[in-house]
């Protein structure tokens, strides 16, 4: 008994011995000398790029095209995009993945603020991607969190208010003079950016340009409307200290190398999926009739093969009506290659776009026709379709008057401000290919291009105008998400966000 009582004593006293040499010097033993103890803006820059820009392509190529025409993914089976028919669920992975990636910004921000890291280019950067992802998710559902969002960590506050739209803008847009302010004249290269190469400059570029898309998106506001176009001017006509985008080389990309993390999203889906979808008959047809080069490059003298990657059938470009009730069934004809060569868009390096030089140049056309800004539309146009089609075609051999002419797509100046705005947006839509949701949200402000409606089109025939809101919110957040519903609306995707109401 002995010999046990001391042998249970002896454990007890290495015990307590253990539990005291484990929490002696504790922190000091298990922080790496050799790390920083936190990351610094530099190492979440790129992280966060690369996840965010995976989310947009990614439900571009199955939300996006499917509701504005680019891809049909045929079937009579139920929950199908392309008839304004999608499942709550569809919500969950963009409001996840936005605001994940928002605590990284936000947390590189606050790095950068402090007093022995400060540094403006990265806060500016981070002030800019923060408006970029908030504009995607306030388009895209309406009212959401963002004065208290991504507070759990640090505040602990669980269930943020939800704010409104309006609120939201105005904010962004202060943000965003704040990033060009401290931008001015920086020009000390940041690492870890693999948009820019550290370039502050074309930074500022694209905090401008997002600047005017985002004016111009809640322009028809009638209380807002006077102070977006006054904005537009101001920026449109002070070139040194609102510079904007100029010429593709500034475009806002982030390029999938295959290097690192520098991966196309688009690679992890299955070949026999990403192929499933046919092209849409609005689509390609156009294309077709214009004899464009981003689709025909063998007449255009190039290497036998088109940039966009698209499959032709009998030797022939077809496409689906998009739309089309249950029973139809349309064959499939073209679509976008699958194979994981370099000759699709699986792998194609220029396919994370944040914006492009095209997209400013149709946002300046818009507004010179409506006589907001000096200069001619028809210049504005113009350059648009060849920046356009010279984003995929650098070497393109073609004259874009000559392209226009032959394609009957050539600026009338003694035609309506309807029919202008039918072919600033028709071409825009092209520009904006492969770009997050942003065609959706361009139908949705101004109903261009006039897309051909199917007879099995749920919704009453009408554009979805939103999201609705994952279904997880509902029990998360539920005083909060009741709110917001009573202020928005019901949730449901008839609900217009407030940039769309009258």
């Amino acid at each position: 008994m002995k010999k046990i009582i001391y042998t249970i004593t002896s454990a007890v006293l290495m015990l307590g011995i253990g539990l005291s040499s484990c929490t002696k010097n504790f922190t000091e033993i298990n922080t790496d000398p050799n790390n920083a103890a936190k990351a610094t803006p530099a190492q979440l820059l790129a992280p966060a790029l690369v996840r965010t820009l995976s989310a947009n392509l990614l439900r571009n190529r199955n939300f996006n095209n499917e509701l504005m025409q680019v891809t049909v993914d045929a079937t009579d089976a139920e929950g199908k995009v392309f008839r304004y028919d999608f499942r709550a669920n569809w919500a969950d992975n963009l409001y996840n993945a936005w605001y994940s990636d928002l605590s990284n910004f936000k947390e590189m921000y606050n790095i950068a603020s402090e007093e022995l890291t400060l540094n403006n280019s990265y806060r500016a950067i981070s002030l800019i991607c923060q408006s970029w992802i908030y504009s995607m998710l306030t388009d895209t559902y309406g009212d959401v969190p963002y004065f208290y969002s991504n507070r759990a960590k640090d505040s602990l506050l669980f269930e943020p208010p939800f704010d409104a739209q309006k609120d939201i803008y105005l904010d962004i847009f202060s943000k965003l003079e704040q990033a060009n302010t401290w931008l001015t004249g920086a020009s000390a290269t940041v690492g870890g950016d693999p948009v820019y190469n550290g370039d502050p400059g074309k930074w500022r570029r694209f905090g401008n340009s997002l600047y005017l898309r985002l004016l111009m998106r809640v322009s028809g506001k009638a209380e807002i409307s006077q102070m977006c176009i006054d904005k537009i001017n101001q920026i449109v006509t002070a070139a040194s200290t609102y510079p904007i985008f100029t010429k593709n080389e500034e475009s806002a990309v982030l390029q999938w190398t295959g290097n690192g993390p520098f991966v196309s999203p688009l690679l992890g889906v299955r070949e026999q999926d990403y192929r499933a979808p046919g092209l849409a008959s609005f689509f390609i047809d156009n294309l077709t009739s214009w004899n464009d080069p981003r689709i025909d490059i063998p007449t255009h003298g190039f290497d036998g093969f088109n940039r966009w990657r698209i499959a032709p059938s009998s030797g022939a470009y077809v496409g689906i009506p998009s739309g089309y009730a249950p029973g139809e069934n349309p064959v499939k004809r073209s679509y976008f290659y699958s194979t994981s060569s370099k000759y699709t868009m699986m792998s194609d390096p220029m396919t994370g776009i944040m914006m492009n030089y095209a997209e400013i140049q149709f946002i300046l056309a818009e507004a010179a026709v409506k006589g907001w800004i000096a200069g001619s539309a028809e210049t504005y146009y113009t350059n648009g379709v060849d920046a356009s089609i010279r984003y995929w075609l650098p070497d393109w051999k073609g004259n874009v008057t000559d392209y226009l002419t032959a394609a009957d797509m050539e600026w009338d100046e003694a035609a309506s401000l309807e029919e202008k705005m039918q072919r600033i947006h028709l071409q825009k839509y092209y520009a904006m290919l492969f770009v997050d949701l942003q065609q959706w949200f361009e139908y949705r402000r101004t109903g261009y291009p006039v897309l051909p409606k199917g007879a099995g089109l749920r919704n009453n025939g009408v554009m979805p105008a939103r999201m609705t809101y994952p279904v997880y919110v509902q029990s998360t957040n539920p005083t909060n998400y009741k709110k917001a519903v009573a202020a928005q609306g019901p949730d449901v995707i008839s609900t217009q966000v407030w940039w769309q109401k009258p």
